[in-house]
């Protein structure tokens, strides 16, 4: 089987794939495959692992057959694939799950103290040699502990999330889900609208795709007290960046923590300029350990199929 990595991933995973899949190509590029470069790899290769940003839209699908019968995803996102397609087109598509959960919900949890606490604002102020020392109201924050925080999305990494805010904070947590759960010590209310006008802190932990496209819009923001805060570790595409943008600039939201963007990796730089914001390169799963059990966990995909099993993680 002629495999393709599309992306570099950690030593032990390339050693992983390359014990069982000899022929075995590791692009040499960081940045996401094209649709035309997707295309090509879906006529070149038996398997492919790709990961996030790669163009395997429909339209990577269409125009005659496949070589490629697997697609083993790198990461439990998977909007850049489109399954349907994918599935018309006779290859399988699988993620990589719980793998990514505990470091999702950690960098969550790093947004909103960061936001709330006026961290990042802080530590400019000390880069820029413009801190003059200690005085007692000198960047005053927001208390997180014992206030409300709602989860929109509760799957696992959602609850992981409430998990650390209740046990670690005293938070209440209420959560808004498209179907019907029971998280013990949790609320689940009935609209998004009532998450986002309940809620002190708002944290997005909804997968991305078509069905989520801008979730996060005008509207819901509206919702929103002027002194709540909202988080970001979905996907980018939840979130109606120009609408948070008009909420921010208007103080209809007191500030905002965002991993991902709409058009990553191009950030605005009116998100750029503003204090009350606080911006990371997409760091939810960035540790070693937890990037290379996603990448055995796609190896383990891959061998699953090569043996005629279907995959664990199958989508």
């Amino acid at each position: 089987m002629k495999l393709l990595v599309t992306r570099k991933l950690p030593d032990a995973v390339i050693s992983a794939a390359k014990a069982r899949f000899p022929d075995l190509t590791v692009r040499d590029n960081t940045t996401p495959l094209t649709l035309i470069e997707a295309q090509e790899t879906l006529r070149e290769f038996d398997a492919v692992l790709p990961t996030l940003g790669d163009d395997y839209s429909a339209l990577a699908f269409e125009g005659g057959t496949h070589r490629c019968k697997i697609l083993a995803n790198f990461g439990v996102g998977f909007n850049h694939i489109d399954v349907n397609a994918a599935q018309s087109a006779g290859v399988i598509v699988s993620n990589t799950p719980g793998a990514v959960t505990d470091a999702t919900a950690d960098i969550a949890l790093t947004l909103m103290l960061m936001t709330c606490r006026r961290a990042g604002e802080g530590e400019r102020l000390v880069r820029a040699d413009a801190w003059q020392g200690w005085h007692p109201t000198q960047l005053l924050g927001f208390h997180m502990s014992g206030k409300t925080v709602g989860i929109v999305g509760m799957g696992r990494i959602g609850q992981a999330i409430a998990h650390r805010c209740r046990l670690g904070f005293g938070m209440n947590v209420v959560f808004y889900n498209r179907s019907q759960k029971k998280v013990d010590g949790c609320t689940q209310l009935a609209t998004l609208k009532d998450v986002m006008a309940t809620a002190d802190i708002v944290v997005l932990a909804i997968p991305g795709g078509p069905d989520t496209a801008h979730m996060i819009d005008a509207d819901a923001l509206s919702a929103m007290r002027s002194e709540a805060y909202l988080v970001n570790i979905a996907r980018g595409d939840v979130m109606d960046e120009a609408a948070l943008i008009s909420a921010l600039k208007t103080k209809q939201i007191a500030g905002a923590g965002l991993d991902v963007y709409e058009n990553e990796p191009t950030v605005p730089s009116d998100l750029k300029t503003m204090e009350n914001v606080t911006l990371l390169p997409h760091l939810g799963t960035a540790a070693l350990e937890v990037r290379t059990d996603m990448g055995l966990m796609a190896v383990d995909n891959l061998i699953a199929f090569l043996d005629g099993n279907t995959p664990p993680n199958q989508v």
